[in-house]
């Protein structure tokens, strides 16, 4: 990958002062995080900046600092703009426009390097990663509302550090963030363990469906899901992080239905199996062991035509690994893992 300098990149904010900063649709801890984190260094070192997520901020992450002033829309004009935690422009939700991108900074290794200036590690734990080992060399600071945004991203894309690509490395940045300020056991707590009424609700209609063959567990969460349970979002409110830890499981599996004939297809891998390549078939991205697609289509098509190339997929890959239960070698096991 051809990636940007950290002079370059430092040269870059420093000529710059108007920003727009944007993420990906249906947010999670690692799009909020970064945005938050990335945008409130901007506006300490004296820039304007504009934060923009096209579906707004989920209520599980309204406790950090600045999310108020994230909208939906760019307002008037900027100089560059900034694109943070997405593979490629389509997961923004399109709210540059045809601009191209000046800046992007990413962790998946699906990501296309649409920007003119690309910094991307695929080794990374999380795009906020990435920020709080930079930021410095940026030169930008970590106060603590921008410490709580980036540790929040780091809990949220680890699963709490249970991840395979966690190390020694990210427990001694989440340190270092909580020597900024950033509260873990609050931030914990916050991104993975509190959920509202209505998404467990939402959850429960998912789970009593639930499926499984041939070591791939999959659920299906219809647009009646989400209106009898109240739910706002128009994701899984991370029932996919439960699924995935289902006994007997290789691949983890779940359709969630949209407007307009399309379907949200997520998928979480056991550590040494790739699902990015399923998902990258679809129009996707994402990492290894956990990634997702978009998918045109009425829900039972879909699900037929996902369940039949990940079932390909999965016996492909046990062939290749030459231990037929779907694993390899913990020495060669990817460090990259999806929000």
């Amino acid at each position: 990958m051809n990636l940007a300098s950290d002079d370059l990149i430092r040269q870059f904010f420093t000529e710059h002062h108007r920003f727009v900063v944007v993420s990906h649709i249906r947010p999670d801890g690692d799009a909020i995080g970064s945005l938050l984190g990335l945008g409130l260094a901007l506006k300490n070192a004296g820039k304007e900046v504009q934060l923009i997520l096209s579906d707004g901020v989920p209520a599980s992450f309204r406790h950090l600092p600045g999310y108020e002033t994230i909208t939906r829309r760019i307002k008037g004009e900027y100089d560059a703009a900034i694109v943070l935690d997405c593979s490629d422009l389509f997961r923004t939700g399109g709210v540059l426009g045809d601009r191209k991108p000046d800046l992007n900074i990413d962790h998946h290794i699906t990501n296309l390097e649409f920007a003119q200036l690309n910094v991307v590690h695929p080794e990374a734990e999380a795009t906020c990663a990435i920020l709080a080992e930079k930021i410095g060399d940026w030169g930008l600071t970590i106060s603590q509302p921008v410490a709580r945004a980036l540790l929040t991203g780091v809990v949220s894309d680890t699963i709490g550090f249970r991840t395979s690509n966690v190390t020694a490395h990210t427990l001694r940045l989440a340190a270092t963030l909580m020597d900024r300020g950033a509260n873990l056991a609050e931030l914990y707590n916050r991104a993975l363990v509190r959920r509202s009424f209505e998404a467990v609700l939402y959850w429960g209609r998912c789970l009593i469906k639930l499926q499984r063959e041939n070591r791939i567990t999959w659920g299906t969460l219809t647009l009646q899901d989400r209106e009898a349970s109240g739910y706002s979002g128009n994701d899984d409110a991370d029932l996919i992080n439960v699924l995935s830890a289902v006994d007997e499981t290789d691949i983890a599996v779940i359709f969630v239905e949209q407007r307009e004939n399309k379907v949200k297809v997520s998928w979480r891998a056991q550590p040494g199996l790739d699902v990015s390549k399923i998902a990258l078939s679809f129009g996707g991205g994402g990492h290894p062991a956990a990634a997702g697609a978009e998918i045109p289509g009425i829900l039972p098509e879909v699900q037929v035509r996902v369940l039949q190339a990940t079932q390909a997929t999965l016996a492909n890959q046990k062939s290749q690994n030459g231990n037929g239960n779907g694993f390899i070698n913990s020495n060669n096991t990817t460090r990259n893992q999806q929000k």
